[in-house]
């Protein structure tokens, strides 16, 4: 890598006014230097508007303060002598404990680059370093990051090098005294740093079985081992694990070389936990299982409109159904075939994607490529309409890819996996548009799956998931919907009902219900002998209605009291899936065995 001409500094300003001090020293400036913040990071598609946090913004060349002119809400200029170096000096406010911005305080540092540096244009493809301090405050921390080391102490603070800007904000900084182990998978370290576990954590069982998911993920999309001599190998040379552990959190953020996750402290793995994995543990493995698997699909097989990312802005895509929805399909179905779950968890954890799509009316409404390219003001940026008017491009993206591979499966000649490593080999050295899909599919298959693409992708009709999944030797059967699916209703319960969402076509929105309202009580009976019952969960409205399907609610709004007649329908239901033909469906379950022994820093 060359000498930076680009050179950032990070300090730990105040920990307690979680404040960042961030320097920036440009050695060749233009003469007419514009600099910017993100409004945006890549993965997560809101415009965040990082500048909120940038504070005490100051230019200089020597002894020289230079005048700043700020051109909008994350732009600014200076006029600068091109034969002197400038020098920029900032604060960064970080209280966002999420895996998205930036976030200190006495026991943590977290940041990712597009929150904290300024991006210098004209020069984003030129080498960028970085160097990170610690303070008297910070006695005792560490740090990890993906960037490349350059000049490091044995705690990792000191110098990096990244080779643009874009890896250089890509590459998120973890700080504080975490909990660090490491595993090989597939010849490639893997590192994993824990803040926030409780005493009770099982690190040997995290590290052992997110190598399962590691070692199943390169084997499939770069298979066996010659192939790998041959050149198919892995795009990343190591990898790093970011977990925080919370009181109540959850998500993740993909990057070229690491991930950032966050998760409930009660999900983590137990040293006294029973044989059977826990549900919250399970969904954390397929959180890291999705974000792993990211690494190749939109790190590096990325749509074609990411193919150069302008952080200043929106940048729009039809394929998010194909890069987090794909990934969504693919995440738990790994987690099956590393022999981390069974088939029965993974029938029961498909059944809850497929309940989910078909509990939201708004997929008759919106298609699943309009759902990608409304991400920025629809799915970021949910309300109490959300459910009625669109589609989620993660779960039901899922179910166009279940179908693809059953389809596919099937037909007899090719498999999704297939699919999926030819176009890494297709597209991985450049960007991927929906016509490449279909003309791997066309190759893999032999025929065109064009048609399946404009009704499952562009149209708003069910998907055929029932009968596939029959054909593939899975039972579907239905059985009663819990009360709130059957009125069509969203709600939180406490004290009382608190009516989150009302969805389309449901009794309850017949009755006249709407979001934010309260439900106090029922009345049932005629109205000489009715019975009048103060009710605060769902339960007790099936305890106190009984046998009546017309009933009275009781609702505030407003400061009002309401009287809603409400008709309760016919009993709705959930799909639940189960095995049928076992020998059948393992030809798509397929197993996995990776190998290997994880151990502790």
């Amino acid at each position: 890598m060359h000498t930076a001409a680009l050179h950032y500094q990070v300090r730990l300003l105040d920990l307690h006014a979680h404040l960042y001090q961030v320097s920036l020293r440009i050695d060749k400036p233009a003469a007419t230097q514009r600099l910017s913040l993100p409004v945006w990071i890549p993965g997560s598609y809101l415009v965040r508007e990082f500048s909120k946090n940038l504070q005490r913004l100051q230019a200089s060349q020597g002894s020289r303060r230079l005048a700043l002119t700020q051109l909008d809400k994350c732009s600014w200029q200076a006029q600068c002598d091109i034969d002197k170096p400038l020098l920029l000096s900032y604060e960064v406010y970080a209280f966002d404990n999420s895996v998205r911005t930036a976030w200190l305080d006495a026991s943590r540092g977290f940041f990712n680059g597009s929150s904290l540096f300024l991006q210098v244009q004209g020069q984003e493809q030129s080498p960028h370093a970085l160097e990170l301090f610690s303070s008297k405050a910070s006695a005792g921390w560490q740090v990890a990051t993906g960037l490349t080391p350059n000049k490091i102490k044995k705690d990792g603070f000191g110098s990096y090098l990244a080779a643009n800007y874009d890896e250089l904000v890509d590459c998120p900084v973890e700080m504080g005294a975490f909990w660090s182990g490491s595993f090989v998978a597939a010849g490639i370290r893997h590192r994993f740093v824990v803040a926030g576990a409780p005493p009770s954590f099982d690190t040997a069982t995290l590290l052992a079985d997110t190598q399962k998911i590691c070692e199943a993920e390169i084997r499939f999309w770069h298979g066996s081992k010659a192939e790998k001599r041959s050149g198919n190998k892995p795009p990343h040379r190591d990898y790093l694990f970011m977990l925080n552990a919370v009181g109540d959190g959850y998500g993740g953020l993909e990057h070229r070389n690491s991930t950032a996750l966050i998760c409930t402290r009660k999900d983590l793995p137990r040293l006294d936990a029973p044989k059977q994995k826990p549900d919250g543990y399970v969904t954390l493995l397929g959180l890291i299982s999705h974000e792993y698997f990211h690494t190749w699909n939109v790190k590096r097989l990325r749509p074609a409109e990411f193919s150069t990312y302008d952080y200043s802005r929106e940048n729009y895509t039809q394929l998010l159904w194909f890069f987090e929805g794909f990934t969504s399909y693919y995440d738990d179905l790994l987690l099956r075939r590393a022999g981390l779950i069974d088939d029965k968890t993974y029938l029961k954890l498909l059944g809850k994607t497929i309940n989910q799509v078909l509990q939201t009316p708004g997929r008759e409404v919106q298609s699943v490529a309009q759902s990608s390219f409304d991400a920025w003001t629809r799915y970021y940026r949910q309300d109490e309409n959300t459910p009625n008017a669109t589609v989620s491009y993660y779960t039901k993206g899922a179910l166009v890819a279940l179908c693809l591979d059953l389809s596919l499966r099937q037909q007899g000649k090719t498999t999704l996996d297939a699919v999926m490593t030819a176009l890494w080999q297709r597209c991985q050295a450049g960007p991927m548009t929906e016509a490449d899909l279909c003309a791997v599919l066309t190759e893999c298959s032999g025929r065109s799956y064009q048609a399946e693409i404009a009704r499952w992708v562009h149209g708003t009709a069910d998907l055929p998931l029932k009968n596939l999944l029959t054909k593939q030797g899975i039972d579907v059967q239905e059985e009663a919907a819990p009360m709130a699916q059957r009125l069509g209703l969203r709600v939180s319960e406490g004290k009382a009902i608190q009516i989150k969402t009302v969805l389309r076509g449901g009794a309850a929105e017949k009755a006249g219900f709407a979001a934010g309202d309260e439900w106090l009580g029922i009345e049932v009976g005629a109205a000489k002998s009715a019975t009048r019952w103060r009710i605060s969960t769902l339960d007790e409205f099936l305890l106190y209605a009984g046998k009546h399907t017309k009933i009275d609610a009781l609702v505030a709004r407003d400061k009002r009291l309401l009287t809603l007649r409400l008709s309760l329908p016919k009993a709705a239901s959930n799909w639940q899936l189960s095995l049928r033909d076992s020998p059948l469906a393992s030809r798509w379950l397929t197993e996995f065995k990776p190998t290997g022994e994880p151990h502790e820093l």
